[in-house]
Parts: structure tokens; sequence; C-alpha cells
């Protein structure tokens, strides 16, 4: 189904991967793509032949992450809508917000949703009202680091501070023992405060040796949801993921089944609205607790697409324009494995040392009939800024089954050629050969096959 008449041109306001993907879906939809772009990345091959706004200097701060300007390049352009991507003014409720109030189309959910899961203590009320077990911790935000040794010593240590506005593992802190609380909650405070301006921090038990699983859901605006399986994201370093994967292989077809209805049933409880992600934790018990929700896409989101033939990021544009879900839960096949690689520029050898520089030779490898896919905006003579995430590609590749997936994985990261910067593949390719990988021997704090810990 076409999109609507006003919703010919999009703003893009992200970079790299993220924005060549969301060109794609456009293209696919008949959507003239505008690029909003720094002046570090004004020059990339990427964007030749595109329609580009400059949004100013190289320094992220100065650029994509300015809503105020960002939504200026939207309208300034002539763009009806806007996508975020997944970053983090995809996850902002004020600039959802700001897009409405300007005339533009905010990809993603409405704010107040995005203010209800943004907190986390809110979000986790909303989830267990739809049936999903919780993390052991405070019923909401500590008022002082009195009430936090009170919550500690009744749901028993280790436990773990977290900013309430927090995100990719900012403003966390654990204690072990009492003794250790007080200094944890003024340290989870202080980083809180510096990274998201707001000091509220909560408390959970910390799970140690737990499975990171994430389930997608999407949804329309008429109370349709879906979801589209789950995901682990156990191997991780410093919770930032390094391989994902679908389906996860721990989990029990019981547990599997329950858990992903309650999560279609709180998506829709919520007036949830595009794409997101439920993450859990499971634990030692085999019990699978809700620990919060993304209300964007992962980076990940490619092996869910990959398993179901869904394109997500289309499904987004064509929710967004005011189209019903193009599928029901019942016509969603999920088939085989997949696995996902996250490719930086980083050596990995030398404490994941960032590496901009110059590709100087750069080959995907072969797509494998569709059972192959490479998300990059690289190519040779590509220059790698210093100013942004190290991610140069994703590599994803399935198979019926995970053994098969993970051979075809290894054999496409052979066939990828990245010279003149260093890159985490041979981390990657250790990891996918090792016995403990293909016996899923590891857990959060483990990487399976590689020497350095999380």
């Amino acid at each position: 189904m076409a999109p609507p008449a006003t919703f010919h041109r999009l703003f893009i306001a992200n970079r790299g991967e993220v924005a060549v993907r969301i060109a794609i879906a456009c293209d696919a939809l008949g959507i003239t793509p505008v690029f909003g772009v720094s002046e570090a990345d004004a020059d990339a091959a990427y964007l030749d032949g595109r329609e580009m706004v400059r949004l100013g200097p190289g320094r992220a701060a100065l650029s994509y992450l300015d809503p105020v300007r960002v939504v200026q390049a939207a309208r300034q352009s002539g763009c009806s809508a806007l996508h975020p991507g997944w970053g983090f003014l995809a996850e902002n409720p004020g600039f959802a917000a700001l897009c409405e109030s300007h005339g533009v189309t905010f990809v993603g959910p409405p704010a107040h949703v995005m203010h209800l899961m943004g907190k986390k203590t809110p979000a986790k009320q909303a989830m267990r009202a739809a049936g999903l077990q919780l993390i052991p911790g405070s019923d909401g935000v500590l008022a002082d680091a009195e009430q936090a040794r009170a919550i500690a010593d009744e749901i028993g240590y280790p436990v773990l501070i977290k900013a309430e506005s927090g995100g990719g593992g900012r403003g966390m802190r654990i204690a072990r023992g009492p003794d250790e609380v007080a200094a944890a909650y003024a340290d989870a405070q202080a980083e809180a405060r510096a990274a998201f301006g707001d000091p509220r921090v909560y408390m959970e038990r910390l799970i140690e040796g737990g499975r990171h699983v994430e389930i997608q859901v999407m949804a329309d605006r008429y109370g349709q949801a879906v979801h589209l399986g789950e995901r682990d994201c156990t191997v991780q370093r410093n919770h930032q993921k390094l391989i994902e994967e679908s389906p996860s292989p721990v989990l029990g077809e019981e547990i599997r089944a329950r858990t992903l209805a309650a999560a279609v049933e709180a998506t829709q409880r919520i007036g949830y609205v595009g794409a997101g992600t439920m993450e859990f934790l499971l634990d030692a018990e085999g019990v699978l607790r809700f620990m919060e929700m993304n209300t964007r896409l992962q980076v990940e989101h490619c092996v869910s697409e990959m398993r179901s033939g869904v394109d997500l990021v289309r499904e987004q544009l064509r929710v967004a324009a005011g189209h019903p879900l193009s599928l029901r839960q019942d016509e969603i096949e999920l088939r085989g494995h997949a696995i996902e690689c996250r490719i930086n520029a980083e050596d990995p050898a030398d404490g994941f040392r960032p590496a901009p520089g110059t590709i100087t030779r750069w080959q995907s490898p072969d797509a494998r009939d569709g059972q192959v896919r490479v998300d990059t905006h690289v190519s040779t003579g590509y220059r790698i800024p210093p100013h942004y995430d190290s991610l140069i590609c994703k590599v994803i590749a399935g198979g019926p089954d995970r053994d098969a997936a993970a051979d075809r994985m290894l054999r496409a990261l052979g066939e990828l050629v990245c010279e003149g910067v260093p890159t985490t593949v041979p981390m990657h390719q250790a990891i996918l050969a090792s016995d403990d990988f293909r016996h899923h021997r590891y857990d959060t704090r483990t990487i399976p096959g590689w020497p350095l810990r999380a």
C-alpha cells in the first residue's frame, strides 16, 4: 500500500549504516529520503546522489543530537516525517513532541508512551500488570542511601543501583555488601545527573551469570500488536552487545510462548505504536525477568528480519503513515536460526581501542542466496571519523539451525575484506568457533572463546 500523499519525503536524523538502512526502506516505498549530515560525513560515498542538509560541525553533540536544529532541517527540506534511527533521539520523548508540534510525523511511538517507558519504575509497573515477571528491587525511585540500604538488606546482595532515565550501561553501580551501598548510590546518582540530567536512581537485585534475552514487538495505532520472536544478546562487553541471535538457544518452548504472548499484551496495554524491544534477563532458576523496554528498533533487529522475512523499517514507515500492520500474528512464520556480528573499527587485542582512519580496501562477503546480509555505509576509501561510534558494518547469517548459521557466519567473516584499520573480525571468528559458544557455556560476564572479560 502506498503511503498517503502527505508522506512523500522523510528526513533521516541519523548517520552511517542506520541512515543507509532507512533509505533502503524509503526507496522500496517510493518515499524520498533526505539525509541530515554533519560536516564530518558530508563527503561520504553513501550520500552520493542523495539529498542532504548539513546540520553542523563533526562533533555529534552539535549536529545529530541537536533536536531543534534537526527539526528545523526537516521542515526546511520539505519533509513531513522524520525517522530518528536507533540512537539517542529515538528514545527522547521531548524530541518526539517537538516534531509533532512542528507538524513533522515522528516515526516512533507517541511521546507519552516513550515517557512512560523511559522512566524505569512506571514501565515495570505496566509490565507487571501484563503478567511479566520482574527482577526483585525497589518499587520506585530511591529516596536516599538509607532507603537503598534497607531494600538491599531485604532483597539480598549483590544489588545494582541504576539510573531512572538511564541506558547504555551508564548510571549503574554494584553494591556487594551493606558497606558498599552508600558509595554506589552516590556514584550512580552523580553519573545519572551528568549523563541524563536526572539524578534519580532505583535498585534491582543483581543477577550474575544470566542470559540477556529481548523480544521484538510491532504495533499500529489501531490496537493491533505482534511479536517477531526473541533474540539472545548474551555475548557482550561492558553492556555493549557483540553477537546477537534468534531464537535464544536456552529458552524452553513453554517459557518462550508464555513470555511472547505477555509481551504482546503489554504492548497493547500501554498503547504502543511502532517498533519496540522488551529486554529480559534469564536467571539461574530459569525465570525470564523483565528489565526495560526500548522504544525504538535495536541495532540487532536484522536477525528478526532474517527469520521472519518482515522488513521492520518498512513496517515502521507504514505504521507512522497511518496504515495498519501488514501482518497478523498467525501470518508471521519464524524460520531457522539467524546470527548477527557487529563489526567495529576497534582493536580487540588492545582493549578495544577505537581505530579511526581510512579503509584502503573493502569487500563484502557473498550473499549466498539471501542467507548472508551486510548492513554498512562504508566502502573502499571511506574515512572513519573519530567523533562517532566505531561500528562499520553488521553481518547477518542464517541457516536451518544454530550450527549451520554459525558456520555460514564464519565463512562470511572469512570473505569480508577491510584493510587500513583494525577490526573486531578476529574476535568474532574466535567466539563463533569456540566450543563454549557452540554449547552455550557463557553468560553476560564472559566472552566465549576470547580471553577478555566483559
